[in-house]
């Protein structure tokens, strides 16, 4: 076991590409993200890897295509704004079925917006982003160590169903300091076989290409791909629900905000109200069977977002109807205090 060390949420998610095996990064800076390509530069040369900072996010994602398709381990980071921009380059990686990692420290918007965190890429996130039919699988810590915890295991599921994963997480958790424990295992690095690695004198020759002109082969591949995110769905979802037998209010927050709920449920409960949190972990695939499988105690559902409510849409399609789903938010970059939370508990209660 080895001992803790403190480090700020951005370096830690580096640690952990590291120790997974990422062997290139492309990126560009931006704010609240600086810290991974700054932590980059430096360290991963020394474990035998390449660092490239480019001339612009649609480079950085460019070359990210360009490592993946030769087999290597790579990531990539960037924040809001800088995420809209590689999504043409993200469609593509999908579009040729090409694993990596892209960190995603989020940041107030729309456009420029401004540096404080925020939760409004939940859709840019996890309904694609980029053209075309497709999802990626996108985590969302809420603490370093589990940040780091994810970003290991990213590496690992990109590579099973060859699709870039995106870890999601706001400024909060990128800029923060925690003692965390540093992944201690070998990451799972298997032959890719489908890689053009130079290798064709041993084998076939190697295509990757996101580019089909026969429409029924495409067809054919979107639906190959949307059967590996059943697969996806039914191995890979993730939840933390601590909804118990006897709660009246099931909250519902991911990422650093739902730190700030778990304050907000000890108030409730000095007020004698029942309540508890279920925290998405994958953002995609969605929790959707912990909305249909709530106790019968739960009568009211509250969603806390940094956002104007993003994720309240899929909880409503998990609830199905069956109970209300209210929202609480604070956007902007304002965060919101476990008091205002508690407040809006006891106000539905009470109507």
């Amino acid at each position: 076991m080895m001992d803790k060390v403190l480090m700020k949420g951005n370096e830690a998610i580096c640690d952990a590409a590291i120790r997974a095996g990422c062997k290139a990064f492309f990126g560009y800076p931006i704010t609240p993200q600086n810290e991974v390509p700054e932590y980059m530069t430096k360290k991963l040369p020394e474990a035998g890897g390449v660092f490239v900072q480019a001339e612009s996010e649609t480079s950085a994602i460019n070359m990210v295509y360009g490592a993946a398709a030769a087999g290597i381990r790579v990531m990539t980071s960037s924040s809001s704004p800088g995420i809209a921009l590689k999504q043409e380059g993200i469609s593509y990686l999908v579009g040729a079925d090409l694993p990596c990692v892209i960190v995603s420290i989020s940041r107030a918007g729309p456009g420029l917006g401004g540096i404080l965190p925020g939760q409004g890429d939940y859709f840019q996130s996890t309904r694609g982003g980029g053209n075309g039919d497709y999802y990626l699988p996108v985590y969302a810590p809420f603490n370093i160590q589990e940040a780091m915890d994810l970003v290991f295991k990213a590496f690992d599921v990109a590579d099973e169903y060859r699709t870039p994963v995106m870890i999601l997480a706001d400024g909060m958790l990128g800029q923060m300091m925690e003692p965390c424990t540093p992944v201690d295992k070998k990451p799972n690095i298997s032959k890719k076989d489908w890689a053009a690695d130079g290798n064709a004198n041993n084998r076939d020759r190697n295509v990757v290409t996101s580019l089909s002109l026969k429409g029924e082969i495409l067809e054919e591949m979107n639906i190959r791909r949307f059967k590996t995110y059943e697969e996806i769905k039914e191995k890979e979802t993730m939840v933390d629900n601590r909804v118990q037998d006897g709660d009246e209010v099931a909250l519902v927050a991911y990422g650093t905000p739902a730190r700030i709920v778990l304050n907000a449920i000890e108030i409730l409960k000095e007020q004698g109200i029942k309540a508890g949190l279920i925290r998405p972990i994958t953002l995609w695939p969605f929790p959707y069977a912990d909305f249909q499988n709530l106790p019968s105690s739960v009568k009211n559902i509250v969603v806390c977002e940094l956002s104007m409510g993003q994720m309240v849409e899929d909880v409503r399609l998990g609830v199905n109807g069956k109970l209300p789903v209210h929202f609480y938010g604070r956007t902007g970059g304002m965060i919101f205090e476990p008091e205002e939370i508690a407040e809006k508990v006891m106000n539905i209660i009470k109507n």
